[in-house]
């Protein structure tokens, strides 16, 4: 009777988990979301670092999933040749560019695209399977609203002042341009690894081009980011990101939606970066480019100023950004729950310490440009400044030097005795 009870009930319970998985999705519905997004590989490569990369066939990539892309023929290079150009000189000599983990462990053979590939976990951590690689929708306080460390100082431009929307669960500190329409911006980012306290929080530093109304603006980003609950550890990994609407319903981080067109078999979105900068010590970095093909509008990202990895294609997704950017931010974020208010997050940005510790201390971005329609690159004739707040993570364009172009100091600690 006891063993029959005992069938009884352990079958009821995997009915039950057959259903249900972490309280949070159904076990079919996380066997369907994985399906969807791994797709078939000719090469399976084992990274060191616990990733699995797949080398997937490029017409099999999940961009083909979006239905206005189904029958998209690749753009396999951009049509026009931007030629990098070092603004700044000064200590270039110093700085080094990072890797990704994986590609110690081999390499993604021609006419394929390397996929950071999807585990059931990954699925697990997320709020739902329908959420998963997607970033929180911004809740924007209205202007009449006061909260908790709202000390931020709006930037001015040709002696205007510019009004930054207040986002209650988005701390950032960043350098903004705007004023033309912009076809492309850059920057070396410096790679750190700044403390996330919890699961469910994230910190980047990245660039953004944005266009169209401010509750509905279409953006596009990439960079560098420690997000625990999207790739499950506290690594700075390399990532990408596209919304057409302000992150309500559309875009997601990486290849975890369609859109991208990856045409690169040599990096993978999510891929570990290495080695990272240390304080006082040697400064790594990645350069970052985006920028639009001006006979395809397709918007190309680069990185290690030559290494193009694919392009949102403009006219299928996008609106606004069919024509230009008229917004570009360079700098950090924080995503919490626990930011403008008391008990203060702890989670860092840039390197964790305040711009004003400048070069070896704080983390920073040099050799900014945006391209306009002349398609030159250039430093923006207008910038200013902004920080949420303030006294947990600042913002400082420093120049170091005359004949020298400034350089773009951000982060901070979160909370700390000003920040409580």
């Amino acid at each position: 009777m006891a063993k029959f009870i005992f069938r009884v009930f352990l079958a009821v319970i995997l009915l039950y988990l057959s259903d249900r998985v972490n309280g949070k999705a159904k076990f079919k519905d996380v066997e369907e979301k994985l399906k969807q997004l791994n797709k078939p590989a000719v090469k399976i490569i084992q990274s060191e670092d616990g990733d699995i990369i797949d080398c997937v066939e490029i017409y099999k990539q999940p961009a083909f999933d979006h239905p206005a892309l189904r029958n998209h023929v690749i753009q396999m290079k951009p049509s026009f040749d931007l030629k990098e150009v070092k603004i700044n000189s000064k200590n270039e000599s110093s700085k080094l560019t990072v890797f990704q983990t994986w590609q110690k462990s081999g390499s993604c053979p021609e006419g394929t695209v390397s996929i950071r590939r999807i585990r059931r976990e990954d699925l697990l951590r997320a709020n739902s399977v329908q959420q998963f690689g997607r970033k929180p929708q911004e809740v924007v306080l209205k202007s009449n609203t006061t909260i908790e460390h709202k000390d931020g100082q709006s930037p001015f431009f040709n002696n205007t002042k510019f009004t930054m929307p207040t986002v209650v669960n988005r701390s950032a500190a960043t350098l903004v341009t705007v004023g033309y329409n912009y076809v492309g911006a850059k920057a070396d980012i410096h790679v750190w690894t700044p403390n996330v306290e919890s699961e469910d929080e994230f910190t980047t530093a990245q660039i953004w081009l944005k266009a169209g109304p401010g509750d509905n603006f279409e953006s596009l980003e990439s960079g560098w980011m420690v997000n625990p609950q999207l790739y499950g550890d506290k690594k700075t990994r390399f990532f990408a990101h596209w919304t057409k609407d302000s992150y309500k319903t559309t875009g997601c981080f990486d290849l975890h939606c369609s859109g991208f067109v990856q045409t690169s078999s040599k990096v993978a979105f999510g891929g570990a970066l290495e080695p990272v900068s240390t304080e006082f010590g040697q400064q790594y970095y990645i350069n970052v480019g985006i920028f639009m093909d001006p006979n395809t509008n397709n918007w190309w990202l680069k990185i290690k100023e030559d290494l193009i990895i694919g392009y949102w294609p403009a006219s299928t997704l996008l609106f606004y950004l069919n024509h230009s950017s008229t917004l570009v931010e360079w700098g950090g974020q924080v995503y919490s729950s626990n930011v403008k208010k008391k008990p203060h997050t702890k989670t860092g940005m840039g390197s964790g310490q305040f711009a004003s510790g400048l070069r070896g201390n704080a983390c920073y971005m040099d050799n900014i440009a945006i391209v306009d329609f002349s398609m030159q690159l250039k430093y923006p004739q207008w910038v200013g400044t902004w920080a949420d707040e303030q006294y947990c993570y600042t913002a400082l364009n420093y120049q170091e030097g005359y004949g020298t172009l400034p350089v773009f100091y951000f982060g901070g600690p979160g909370q700390n005795f000003n920040c409580p």
